[in-house]
């Protein structure tokens, strides 16, 4: 839940900082309006990681993991 809650954040800094509303944000990231405004809402419950990446790497995000064993 904290990688998809991070990508969350991001995404919805990158579309307050463009300025943009729901409809103009639902037709650059390729969704519904409503799917935006869900995640506007933070309903975290309605995404998975995936679709998350989908649409930042539509807005020209590189994601960068790192996997590694626990000290």
């Amino acid at each position: 839940m904290k990688i998809l809650s991070d990508l969350m954040s991001a995404l919805i800094e990158h579309i307050r900082a463009a300025g943009w509303t729901q409809k103009e944000a639902a037709k650059v990231l390729g969704v519904t309006q409503p799917r935006i405004s869900d995640l506007m809402r933070g309903k975290i419950d309605l995404f998975s990681v995936d679709a998350v990446v989908v649409m930042l790497l539509r807005v020209g995000y590189q994601i960068d993991w790192t996997i590694r064993e626990a000290a």
